[in-house]
């Protein structure tokens, strides 16, 4: 039976609401627009563009019912106690451990991503080695205090958000001005002149979502980290969902019209790619650099929002009890190096299977794909909440200033509609290992341990 620690220390109100709205926006602008982008355009074409707005307005309900019950009653790991005290204990449990595992496997991804960015400038780069050290930069970051964190934090996203306002804007005056081709408007053409606008059909616009769902993932967020941010109630009432939505629809049909959709590589950063086609190869360069920020950035905001979470959960009983101490700084310390280092055990084990899986050869797309489902969990259980929290408020919620439109069936909607991406996620053969990928790759690394004197291994797996 669990032990509950007599009380849990107190996280710092450090932060500002400005600082908690623009790493709302980093967590949630990182490598799944800058990298994932290339999977969703390949698989839906141009029409990737509705696929984001589509997946938009989804995360726009989840945010507006997870705002109505953070305004009244704001905490750390909001999310999870509404799932306790409203659904159930065990979707309380589900949510809070879902968003340590995401986080983990979000900040892999990451990883790989920044690993990947460096070699535009340095081709042989060794990926494991920058790994690493990218690992032990986050691990830095994110063991000094709240406040030095949020202000490191303000910046990189300021950083990202500044760079596709510029790319956008850009982007108009190549389109419709021919600005950097030559004075002749690209237009709108490329939108259908490449096997038309859903180049992808029913079945690829769904597969898109499977990846553009991670890439919204990060807003929650803002629920997190009430328990370090003043006046919470106002975070979350300037909600940053629509500038995200923004930000991502205007980016990607900047891509998609300035460039075929066909041709973009299928390894790096469509954004790299866009400029470098119309020769503004400067632009490409410090583009790469903003998205290694980006992914920077992102499993920063990651390390962060699980490592709190973490926190939690020691103190409830339901992790380790060293993993609830603060530091004298006033993080949490042990959770932080915790998280960090599951992020690095699974960038090594995701490293050395892919040097044995082909259908690992898009590392990012596995590794980011892996994280949607459990990212998803929250995104349920605030749904589910919601719905319990109207019936056990009808009267606080004659007066409330936040309520969420067309209750309930904004809920059942968007429930509905998470189930499908989930069932096609399952379904799409570019982010799932199929069992004959799993005995394949078994088999040879099996044959590799032979080689190298691990009998006693192979001898095993024929027990199995």
């Amino acid at each position: 039976m669990k032990q509950k620690v007599e009380k849990a220390p107190t996280l710092r109100r450090s932060m500002t609401a400005n600082q908690m709205e623009m790493i709302s926006l980093g967590g949630a602008i990182g490598v799944g627009l800058f990298m994932g982008a290339t999977s969703t355009i390949k698989w839906t074409g141009p029409s990737v563009i509705f696929a984001y707005m589509f997946v938009g307005l989804i995360l726009y309900i989840v945010m507006r019912a997870l705002g109505e019950m953070v305004y009244v009653n704001p905490g750390t790991g909001s999310f999870a106690d509404y799932a306790t005290e409203y659904v159930h204990p065990l979707a309380g449990y589900m949510a809070k451990w879902a968003n340590v595992f995401e986080y983990i496997v979000v900040g892999m991804s990451e990883v790989v991503a920044a690993t990947e960015y460096l070699k535009y400038w340095w081709p042989h780069t060794n990926s494991f080695i920058a790994g690493i050290i990218v690992i032990l930069f986050l691990v830095a970051a994110n063991l000094t205090s709240a406040k030095a964190y949020g202000s490191l934090e303000f910046w990189f996203a300021m950083i990202k958000v500044v760079t596709i306002i510029m790319m956008i804007i850009l982007g108009f005056a190549i389109i419709f001005l021919g600005w950097g081709n030559g004075g002749h408007p690209v237009g709108l053409s490329n939108l259908w002149s490449h096997g038309g606008f859903f180049t992808g059909g029913f079945r690829g616009f769904f597969f898109s979502m499977s990846i553009i769902v991670g890439s919204y993932q990060g807003i929650e967020l803002l629920g997190i980290s009430a328990g370090e941010v003043a006046n919470p109630q106002k975070a979350i009432v300037k909600s940053v969902l629509l500038r995200i939505l923004i930000f991502y629809v205007g980016a990607i049909f900047v891509i998609v019209t300035i460039y075929p959709w066909n041709q973009l590589s299928s390894i790096g950063s469509p954004f790299v790619s866009t400029f470098a086609k119309v020769g503004i190869t400067t632009a490409a360069s410090v583009i790469n650099f903003v998205v290694l920020t980006a992914a920077l950035s992102g499993a920063n905001s990651g390390i962060y929002s699980s490592s709190r979470m973490l926190f939690k959960l020691a103190h409830e009983g339901d992790a380790p009890k060293i993993l609830g101490r603060l530091s004298k700084r006033v993080v949490p310390d042990a959770a932080i190096l915790g998280i960090s280092g599951g992020i690095l055990l699974g960038f090594i084990v995701d490293t050395v299977a892919s040097i044995y899986s082909k259908s690992t050869s898009n590392l990012f797309v596995v590794v980011f794909s892996s994280s949607v489902l459990p990212g998803m969990v929250p995104w349920f259980v605030i749904l589910l909440a919601e719905l319990r929290f109207r019936k056990g408020n009808a009267k606080l919620m004659e007066t409330h200033p936040f309520k969420l439109p067309l209750y309930p069936f904004a809920n059942y909607f968007a429930f509905i509609m998470l189930l499908v991406i989930v069932v096609f996620m399952f379904i799409n053969p570019d982010t799932r290992l199929t069992k004959d990928d799993f005995e394949s790759n078994w088999y040879q690394f099996c044959d590799t341990a032979h080689r190298f004197g691990g009998r006693r291994l192979v001898l095993g797996s024929s027990m199995l």
